[in-house]
């Protein structure tokens, strides 16, 4: 019976010491609460995305691997990067095209003006 009251007064003293330190925090109060480490180097707003930039990023380690909005946020510009320039290289194939067939006819109705000439 001793040795159990021991053992419920020692467990008492434990539990009372480790409340006084989380709650009191000693003689500097309680930690601060630690800043989220965010991505260092976003991607640049002010001009496209190259190469170098991509291989550059690296996103900050979280809990459960990479802050979802680092990652949805760069995965959201490439995207966007991707489609303008889809849609320019769309815009001057296009232009090429033109050009070409423009070409071809100017040199198909040459020979003919020669000729009458």
């Amino acid at each position: 019976m001793v040795m159990f009251l021991f053992l419920v007064v020692a467990l008492a003293v434990v539990v009372a010491a480790v409340t006084l330190a989380v709650l009191g925090g000693g003689e500097n109060g309680p930690l601060p609460e630690a800043a989220p480490e965010r991505l260092r180097d976003p991607l640049p707003p002010d001009r496209p995305v190259g190469r170098a930039d991509v291989e550059g990023l690296r996103f900050p380690l979280a809990v459960r691997g990479y802050r979802m909005a680092d990652v949805d946020d760069a995965l959201g510009r490439l995207g966007a990067e991707l489609a303008e320039r889809d849609a320019r290289i769309a815009e001057l194939e296009s232009a090429l095209a033109g050009a070409r067939a423009a070409a071809a006819h100017v040199s198909m109705e040459k020979p003919g003006r020669e000729e009458r000439q």
